[in-house]
């Protein structure tokens, strides 16, 4: 790795300028790589939170994907795709002149985290996966459903029947939904511990960082051309799975079928959790994570 202080860095990475942050370098491990979720969402929350404690012994790289967060947005709306995601990231690995590098995504992070693999095996080392998912399967998008559903007040509930009995597709009950829910049914949905989830709105508001929505919907009209559930054989590294037992947005079913698709992979269940393991259970969620990536590397070659 090149000689980087701990500190906040803009650089220009596939033609768009990128927030970066370093933190921990005095740890000189082999740096461990952050991909946010969303898509669109922003490193802001994860580095006041969880990232404080990973960077005590590990070298830590944080970013911001294009036209999120403190990231420079591409002039053309249209310009976002896992091909172009994957670009940037093979961009910053240049910059950084590593040989190697493990990875953490959380959520769509985590799905981004197995499409880098799959693009760039020989480079990344480990990866560590929290809550993934995947985006444009139907499933992904019955786990949120069924998941508004359980956690909704009656009224709210009652809304969400009626859209049920119309017969729509997945892809427009799921749109529905979203249009319907509030705030609180949100922060129902991805916590279990509602005080957790009201620290984190804080500090969402507190970033004045929004996601514009424009990388999601991009993502849904351009997916990939062969499903990433298609290509997980492919992928060699080991991987750890981290999910919340109560997790309504992407759920044990997600990380299930992602374990059951990739060759070297274990899964871990947290048992007070819900979408952010690493807010609800953070000294777990810590502990789990540095012990993995502590783990001699077993090759399936």
């Amino acid at each position: 790795m090149k000689s980087l202080m701990d500190g906040e860095y803009k650089v220009k990475l596939n033609g768009i300028t990128h927030w970066i942050r370093v933190a921990g370098s005095k740890n000189n491990t082999t740096p461990l790589v952050i991909l946010h979720g969303g898509p669109g969402g922003n490193q802001y929350v994860f580095e006041r939170t969880i990232g404080l404690l990973l960077s005590n012994s590990r070298t830590v790289i944080y970013y911001e994907q294009r036209g999120c967060g403190r990231t420079e947005k591409p002039s053309d709306d249209t310009k976002y795709s896992i091909d172009l995601l994957i670009e940037d990231f093979k961009s910053l690995r240049k910059w950084l002149e590593v040989k190697k590098l493990d990875l953490l995504g959380y959520s769509f992070g985590g799905e981004l985290a197995l499409e880098v693999a799959h693009a760039d095996p020989k480079v990344i080392n480990k990866i560590v996966l929290s809550g993934p998912s995947l985006i444009n399967s139907e499933i992904n998008k019955m786990v949120q459903i069924t998941g508004f559903c359980s956690v909704v007040d009656n009224q709210m509930y009652k809304q969400m029947q009626n859209v049920l009995k119309e017969g729509l597709t997945i892809d427009e009950t799921y749109n529905t939904f979203w249009e319907l829910v509030d705030s609180k049914s949100v922060d129902l949905l991805l916590f279990e511990n509602q005080e957790i989830g009201k620290k984190n709105r804080i500090l969402w508001e507190e970033s004045n960082l929004v996601n514009t929505g424009l990388m999601f919907k991009a993502l849904q009209k351009n997916p990939v051309k062969i499903p990433l559930l298609d290509r997980l054989k492919e992928i060699q590294q080991q991987s750890l799975i981290i999910t919340g037992v109560f997790d309504r947005n992407t759920g044990i079913s997600i990380s299930k079928i992602i374990h059951k698709g990739l060759r070297n992979s274990d899964i871990v269940l947290f048992n007070n959790s819900a979408h952010f393991p690493d807010l609800e259970e953070p000294e777990k969620f810590n502990m789990t994570v540095q012990e993995f990536l502590d783990q001699k590397v077993v090759s399936l070659l």
